[in-house]
């Protein structure tokens, strides 16, 4: 059963045994935040009856599925920018961050026991390190046994708001990396094998003895993942985990960005992780069933208010309270019809 499949099942039972209720609310996009977004649908339903049917199919198939006006909200890892927004009569908020993290499949190390600089997670996914035991790598960890082994790359098959995210960042650390290949949510890889979402790379990587991907950390560590120390801008090995994220996220300007679009890649600070970005929903600004829009904003609101020790908990970073005001005042561009907020 996919994980797509499994929300539909445990949480929007109302819309597939029954007639859905007018409260129902229907999302589909990123499968970055589909674990906490299952949670937080669990407990709002508990708390208020109302259900939530979201997709994880990936930010492309959320971009397409918003656009086309057949859900209530759309789900990107990756922002769009403000001619992209207005083109599609979109407005777009972030509801939390975390990290994009390298995974491994390798029985001789611990996790975080491989150390790798961006130079050399970029020669990997370019196919031009080809062996664990590849002297570069070696240098760099002098003393992990490394595996005369090859090195097979696991990448998303799909467009996916965390290929940008990780394409983002290879893009700015790697000259060969954007040249070559560039920063897109859907790109022409040089090596490795596709999986269709973060689920579908975690489960190709704990097949593939020898394998590298990258995922989600909270896909990471529900599935006790080994993860790798990755250099960062001020030259420091880092773990990721909550205090890595919000490291990277300590200076961002959400206010001052068209839309909010962040990106938190390669941030500066000795204790942030490099690969950190921020997930975003993306609603129509005119609304053709504006009550749908107004119970797609009261669960976000509930997110706001009662959804941040989830989030830590699964590994999450919320939004700063501040943040989040800014946010509920940017919901009062999006109207109906008469062109009256949905939100007040």
């Amino acid at each position: 059963m996919t994980f797509a499949r499994t929300l539909l099942v445990t949480i929007g039972t109302g819309l597939t045994l029954a007639h859905a209720n007018a409260a129902d609310i229907t999302g589909a996009g990123a499968t970055f935040p589909y674990p906490l977004y299952a949670k937080w649908a669990e407990q709002y339903k508990g708390k208020t009856g109302n259900g939530l049917n979201y997709q994880s199919i990936g930010s492309g198939g959320g971009i397409k599925q918003i656009t086309a006006k057949t859900v209530d909200f759309g789900a990107s890892d990756k922002p769009l920018g403000s001619a992209e927004l207005a083109k599609a009569g979109l407005v777009q908020f972030p509801t939390v961050m975390g990290g994009v993290v390298p995974v491994v499949n390798l029985e001789s190390v611990r996790p975080g026991e491989i150390k790798l600089t961006p130079t050399l997670l970029a020669d990997i996914f370019l196919g031009k390190i080809k062996k664990w035991n590849d002297p570069a790598i070696a240098r760099t960890n002098p003393a992990a046994k490394l595996p005369d082994q090859a090195i097979t790359v696991v990448h998303r098959a799909d467009g996916s708001g965390t290929t940008w995210i990780f394409t983002n960042y290879l893009s700015k650390v790697s000259d060969d990396w954007k040249t070559k290949v560039g920063n897109e949510a859907s790109v022409q890889w040089p090596t490795g094998v596709g999986g269709k979402g973060n689920e579908g790379v975690a489960q190709y990587v704990q097949r593939i003895k020898g394998s590298i991907g990258y995922v989600e950390y909270a896909y990471a560590k529900q599935n006790k993942m080994k993860h790798v120390l990755l250099q960062n801008k001020a030259g420091s090995f880092i773990n990721p985990d909550d205090t890595s994220f919000k490291a990277a996220a300590a200076s961002a300007d959400w206010a001052g960005a068209p839309g909010f679009g962040v990106v938190l890649t390669d941030q500066a600070g000795k204790d942030a992780w490099p690969i950190t970005g921020a997930t975003f929903i993306l609603m129509q600004q005119k609304q053709d069933k504006p009550e749908q829009a107004t119970e797609a904003l009261k669960f976000f609101d509930w997110a706001f208010r009662e959804g941040d020790k989830t989030a830590l908990e699964m590994d999450y970073v919320p939004m700063p309270d501040n943040v989040k005001n800014v946010i509920r005042t940017s919901w009062k561009q999006i109207t109906g019809t008469n062109n009256s907020p949905v939100w007040k």
